[in-house]
């Protein structure tokens, strides 16, 4: 663990760099119709592409009705799309320090396409896989290149932090819009479940608009010497991984947790099991689904906001973890309607990605950010592949069905249990953050 004047050192040096306003820069501001029109392709980007994400579980249950697949090939599905992101930090990081972003971001919006049409293309499940593949490599390193962006556009504004919460919610924003598919294009569902997929894929052209619309944007204001040009590299360095502190590591086995509980269940099964479980129709069982996503959108930027504030990182974690087992508990309780576990998995959903990302600067350093925020991807894409397919197992090997709701018991006792694991893991960073405080105390006195 480092030194407390260490610590100190480098995070004041993080907020100097993050509010030092941009007049201090030697290059022109971009103009604010430019920052306008570049925070529209960016969200345009990222709605595209989060649609896409969230695209199996509306179909999930068409795909086994109508195309014979198991639960673990649904799971597969989403597996498969998580899979390359177990390594794609590392290329993401070199083709970015290579190239130019906007280059990137534009051939990762295009794999994207490519990706959503082989999956629209054929019922076979090996197409649909080659199909998500290709969507999972161009989805996870393009919210990289966007991140970049907004970094090399509106580092140093008092915006900035905003601005990236708020780019956490047009993510959220296309998980909606998905989930509530069922309903605005309920024509194409009752088609099967082909049109639906189609619909995904125009929503990844939507991506590639957006980027190609980024790379009009940004090529005009750099070729004028408008941008700032932050030069971000994140690279690996693996010695650095040994020399991180316990709270980093704490940090890590919650988000592994607890997005292996979020993904798997929200965007993979959740729409099936409602449907099968609650007797709820498609719309219904989506529009259920789509409130966690609704009221991310919004509370997300409120609780970065509201933690900027207070502080109290480590105890919000323990909160919004708090929150997840009791989802599963009520979901397992016959007598408990949908709305109380939908509302508790929407803020605990809402609160702890707000508190996550941002407090691993409070405990690594800023050489070692690309290190770490790499790090944390690819353990935390691992955790998702290895859900989705184990859950799918669980469910074959339960042959669940709307005859066999009680098939679903041994998904709800895994998700439940990883969930107490990621609770477990925010205690331990409570305790470690009151233990350095009573330590500081004693010191000063």
């Amino acid at each position: 663990m480092a030194p407390s004047s260490e610590r100190e050192l480098w995070n004041e040096r993080l907020f100097r760099e993050a509010h030092k306003p941009m007049s201090d820069s030697h290059h022109p501001t971009p103009s604010v119709a430019a920052q306008v029109l570049m925070y529209v392709s960016v969200a345009l980007a990222m709605v595209g592409v989060s649609y896409n994400f969230d695209s199996v579980g509306p179909v999930a249950q068409l795909l086994s009705r109508q195309l014979g697949f198991s639960d673990l090939q649904i799971g597969s599905l989403n597996a498969v799309y998580s899979f390359p992101n177990m390594f794609m930090p590392l290329i993401g990081g070199v083709l970015i320090d290579r190239y130019r972003v906007r280059t990137v971001m534009l051939l990762m919006a295009a794999i994207c396409v490519v990706g959503a049409a082989v999956t629209a293309l054929d019922g076979r499940f090996s197409v649909m896989m080659g199909g998500r593949l290709l969507l999972g490599i161009g989805a996870e390193t393009l919210y990289v290149t966007v991140n970049v962006a907004l970094t090399r556009w509106f580092l140093g504004t008092r915006s900035f932090a905003l601005l990236f919460a708020m780019s956490i919610s047009l993510g959220r924003l296309g998980s909606y819009l998905a989930d509530r598919s069922p309903s605005f294009a309920r024509t194409l569902y009752d088609l099967g479940w082909q049109p639906p997929l189609w619909l995904a894929a125009g929503f990844a052209a939507v991506t590639l608009i957006g980027a190609v619309a980024y790379w009009m944007i940004d090529r005009y204001e750099a070729a004028r010497g408008a941008l700032a040009g932050v030069a971000l590299r994140e690279r690996i360095a693996w010695r650095n991984v040994l020399r991180f502190p316990a709270e980093y590591w704490y940090l890590v086995g919650l988000c592994v947790a607890f997005y292996s509980v979020i993904f798997p269940f929200r965007s993979t099964f959740a729409i099936k099991y409602f449907q099968e479980t609650h007797g709820l129709t498609l719309e219904q069982a989506s529009r259920t689904n789509s409130y966690v996503f609704m009221a991310a959108i919004f509370a997300t930027p409120m609780f970065a906001f509201f933690v900027d504030r207070i502080g109290r990182h480590a105890l919000l974690l323990v909160l919004g973890s708090l929150l997840l087992p009791v989802v599963f508990l009520c979901l397992g309780t016959d007598h408990v309607g949908l709305w109380i576990p939908t509302v508790l998995l929407g803020v605990s959903f809402s609160l702890v990605p707000a508190v996550l990302w941002p407090s691993i600067t409070r405990y690594v350093t800023t050489e070692k950010l690309g290190t770490a925020y790499g790090l944390i991807t690819m353990l935390q894409n691992t955790g998702l592949t290895l859900a989705n397919l184990f859950v799918g197992h669980l469910n074959d090997r339960s042959l669940v069905s709307s005859s066999n709701a009680g098939g679903y018991s041994s998904m709800l006792w895994f998700f439940g249990v990883l969930s107490l694991a990621g609770l477990l893991f925010a205690a331990l960073l409570r305790w470690r953050e009151t233990l350095s405080q009573r330590r500081a105390r004693i010191v000063i006195v």
